[in-house]
């Protein structure tokens, strides 16, 4: 699966200054051909230290036009990055449709580091292996071009390159006593990103291995095989979208058989002063618990979604009611922006990771892919088939991250949720939240309600189950969710102790 350029080769400045001149053209135009495309580029530049990482950068961005590009460099992670899961800050830089990112320190430096430093053993280094090739297929299966350029350098070459910028008064500056370390630990180094090379390098993302002992050579082998992949992707994406022009029909789960939804008993109550006995009593048990969460740095996400009009606004002003208004926010998600919708689709939900002990609260959520972009055919067969995996392996990644997360359905029967859409209309403060799309969606139910049963079932686990809510009485909803999440931090807390 390598792509491995030829060894030992250098290039003439009289060639070199041609050959430059001529890829820059080519970049150019691609360049301009890319920006219309429906999907982003991401370069990857990693290998050995004075490898000419920083050389090939520049000469990239000299060659390409910056107003459509970004260069991401990744040192050690801020306060802000280490409280939140790792893959955050590199979420927040993805290009979006038609751009290229540029990565030097890309996901690949601390695995690399921490192996080599001891600090993780060969089946923890494993792990985040296994979470990057994840990551690398989920953008590419969503359209996203990953270029990955490894430059390497023999020890030898290495020290006697460190050696001549260590004595230029204009260059010593770029030899760190980290470098030095590193090169002390050369040996252990290039087996370990053998390793990692050979894990990483798959058909979807494959590694380019360059020799970097000519500066001029490694700038033109990368600039050339950026141009190549470009040229190659934008050809492949346009014989995909002819292919699928005729659209294979949606093939029915056997999940959808059993009616989950059904199971609950729509009938239960709460009484009026039972309701405000309980609201008062969780209320103020939510607030300590929250206050508590943020002592030990503990984040939150809760999701909702449900029916329309079946009180999820309802019940977010119950929770928030309860909450320090500096420690959480609430995300309301409708139809993505334009900025949101030339990104990945979890893309808009990374953004909005909480810092450690703060609660995000999403009004819908990612769902949606499964749901809505499913039923109203936003979405590609395709694209909603492979999100179940997606949607699993990124709660996993927060979970893993010790972030408290909960997800409720909030579901009401269609008598219900029509004398609350007459309602609605009936309220002069309410009419802006019925919409003609409203009662459009409700005409779906059948179809809406095969794609929840199977969203239950693909996507509840032991660890992330969803919580089913019986949403007829709002005064039970309420209770129960706020309840739930009591009880959720309440074990989280004690987890903490023991």
């Amino acid at each position: 699966m390598f792509e491995i350029a030829e060894l030992g080769q250098s290039v003439e400045r009289d060639e070199y200054k041609k050959k430059a001149s001529e890829l820059r053209t080519q970049l150019l135009l691609i360049q301009d051909q890319l920006k219309d495309s429906q999907f982003p580029v991401l370069i990857l530049i990693s290998g050995v230290d004075g490898g000419g990482k920083g050389e090939v950068i520049n000469s990239l961005n000299a060659w390409l036009d910056p107003h459509f590009m970004r260069t991401n460099a990744f040192a050690e992670p801020s306060d802000e990055e280490r409280e939140r899961p790792k893959f955050w800050r590199f979420w927040r830089t993805l290009p979006a449709k038609g751009r290229i990112g540029i990565y030097v320190g890309s996901w690949y430096s601390d695995p690399i580091s921490q192996r080599v430093y001891q600090k993780i053993d060969d089946a923890a280094l494993q792990v985040e292996l296994k979470l990057i090739n994840q990551l690398e297929q989920l953008l590419t299966d969503d359209g996203a071009l990953i270029i990955k350029c490894w430059l390497h350098l023999k020890k030898d070459r290495q020290t006697s390159r460190f050696k001549a910028l260590s004595k230029n008064p204009a260059t010593k500056w770029r030899v760190t006593d980290k470098d030095r370390q590193h090169l002390a630990k050369y040996d252990v180094f290039l087996g370990i990103a053998e390793q990692v090379l050979t894990d990483t390098s798959t058909p979807y993302a494959p590694w380019l291995i360059v020799d970097g002992s000519d500066i001029n050579y490694s700038r033109l082998t990368v600039g050339q095989y950026v141009l190549e992949c470009i040229q190659r992707h934008l050809l492949s994406q346009a014989e995909l979208k002819a292919k699928t022009k005729a659209l294979v029909p949606e093939v029915l789960s056997k999940l959808e058989q059993h009616n989950l939804l059904d199971t609950l008993d729509l009938s239960v109550k709460l009484g009026k002063n039972k309701y405000k006995i309980e609201l008062e009593k969780f209320q103020g048990k939510l607030n300590g618990l929250t206050r508590q969460a943020l002592v030990v740095h503990r984040s939150s996400l809760l999701v909702f979604e449900g029916w329309d009009a079946a009180g999820k606004g309802g019940v977010i002003r119950r929770l928030t009611e309860a909450m320090d208004a500096r420690n959480y926010q609430v995300i309301p998600i409708s139809k993505p922006t334009d900025e949101e919708a030339a990104h990945h689709y979890l893309w808009r939900f990374w953004r909005h990771i909480p810092r450690a002990g703060q609660v995000t609260i999403y009004d819908r959520s990612w769902y949606g892919r499964v749901l809505v972009e499913r039923v109203e055919g936003l979405a590609a067969t395709n694209e909603w088939q492979r999100a179940y995996a997606e949607i699993v392996n990124f709660e996993e990644a927060l979970l893993a991250h010790g972030m408290v997360i909960l997800k409720f359905w909030l579901h009401v029967d269609q008598d219900e949720q029509m004398r609350r859409f007459k309602q609605r209309e009936n309220i002069t403060y309410k009419q802006f939240k019925i919409t003609d799309e409203d009662y459009r969606n409700r005409a779906k139910w059948d179809d809406y309600q095969k794609a929840v049963n199977e969203m239950i079932m693909r996507t509840s686990s032991s660890k992330l189950p969803w919580i089913l809510v019986e949403a007829n009485d709002k005064y039970y909803a309420r209770i129960k969710v706020i309840k739930a999440y009591c009880e959720r931090l309440e074990k989280m807390l004690d987890e903490g102790k023991s």
